[in-house]
């Protein structure tokens, strides 16, 4: 079932190390974002980098779903949740693995912004951080427009995670 407003795509996403994949914008530009890491999201320099399980790998299956309203978060679904926000200069968005050497078609597009240029928070859903678990649907973010918010950890569980949130 679709609902009206909100976009769901599966990608698989090489990476070849660092244990993350990033948000970009599609035309390489930078972003006027803060440079901050909270938890499993760092924002730095227009990219936003997102942990996952394991250190590397190939097709690496990674679910994202663009929207026009907060869809809700997977709170039975997933151990750890995070949210911070974006701000898009674009409104157009491609993500990515880590790699030593950039590759544009490794890199898919997401579904255009549904307010196109502006302020999105991001929610950042993980299961499996503690035994590096990187299965169909173990890493979820939600983009949606929203007013500028402090960034919050919305759910802790994994041992990882709460390591990672005591350095906040």
């Amino acid at each position: 079932m679709i609902e009206e407003g909100i976009r769901t795509v599966q990608l698989e996403l090489y990476v070849e190390d660092c244990s993350m994949v990033h948000l970009l914008e599609q035309d390489g530009g930078q972003s006027p974002n803060p440079a901050r890491r909270f938890g499993d999201i760092e924002i730095r320099e227009g990219v936003v980098d997102l942990v996952i399980n394991t250190q590397w790998g190939d097709d690496i299956p990674f679910t994202v779903t663009v929207a026009d309203r907060d869809p809700g978060a997977g709170l039975d679904d997933y151990e750890d949740i995070t949210e911070i926000d974006y701000y898009s200069p674009s409104g157009k968005l491609v993500m990515a693995g880590f790699s030593f050497d950039w590759d544009e078609e490794k890199a898919p597009a997401l579904p255009p912004l549904p307010a196109g240029p502006g302020n999105y928070r991001l929610r950042y859903h993980v299961r499996g951080a503690d035994w590096e678990s990187c299965l169909e649907g173990d890493h979820y973010l939600q983009i949606w427009p929203s007013e500028p918010a402090e960034p919050k950890v919305v759910k802790a569980t994994s041992h990882y995670y709460k390591h990672l949130v005591s350095k906040v």
